[in-house]
């Protein structure tokens, strides 16, 4: 693959992973500021609050972001991978364009470009 396709394929999945964290990190914004107390309760819109247990209510929540983690590595990785390319050496000697190296093929001093 080209250095390019990696990096944009890292920054598509650093986004994903922070979109699926931010539908699904709404959820738990409540679970987190209850641990701090005693109970932790599970709110509806219809229903009075249900107290849960705690540890269930983060595992959830470790479920929820262990996706969105992982995609956020990857695409982290895939960046570094792209940034730390190697299309500078895989140049083709008869592309190269420089001193001694050109694509004008006559090597004359009476030829030049100026025609």
């Amino acid at each position: 693959m080209s250095d390019i396709r990696f990096i944009i394929i890292g920054i598509v999945l650093v986004f994903s992973g922070i979109i699926v964290m931010s539908v699904f990190g709404s959820q738990f914004s409540e679970l987190t500021i209850q641990a701090e107390f005693d109970k932790c309760f599970e709110y509806y819109e219809d229903e009075p609050p249900r107290e849960i247990d705690c540890d269930t209510g983060f595992q959830d929540k470790i479920f929820a972001f262990t996706p969105a983690a992982i995609l956020i590595a990857l695409g982290v990785f895939s960046i570094i991978k792209g940034i730390r390319g190697t299309w500078d050496q895989d140049v083709k000697p008869e592309d190269m364009v420089g001193p001694n190296n050109s694509f004008d093929t006559r090597d004359e001093p009476k030829d030049s470009d100026d025609d």
